[in-house]
């Protein structure tokens, strides 16, 4: 028999830390919120990555999921190129 380890999140199954997942889910939010910006405007690559202030492959990294290659820095200010502010939420564990 194995042992099944169970997790809260995905992210909490892939970080070595908390610190670590929590880090991987807001970096994962912000790209699904800009994903879902750029669908609803009906933006190209092309459209979306001028308006962010990144190249097309950049944007195609962060519209595919990429979740690793863009720090949670580089997400912020591409949402702020978007006119969105970033608001964090706390609450406890």
């Amino acid at each position: 028999m194995s042992n099944t380890e169970s997790y809260e999140s995905v992210w909490d199954a892939l970080a070595d830390t908390p610190e670590e997942a929590a880090n991987l889910r807001a970096r994962a939010d912000l790209m699904q919120k800009v994903t879902a910006i750029v669908q609803a405007e009906g933006w190209t690559q092309v459209d979306a990555a001028r308006r962010c202030g990144v190249t097309q492959p950049r944007m195609n990294d962060l519209l595919r999921g990429r979740v690793s290659r863009f720090s949670l820095d580089a997400k912020l200010n591409i949402c702020t190129a978007l006119g969105f502010r970033v608001r964090l939420d706390l609450e406890a564990a």
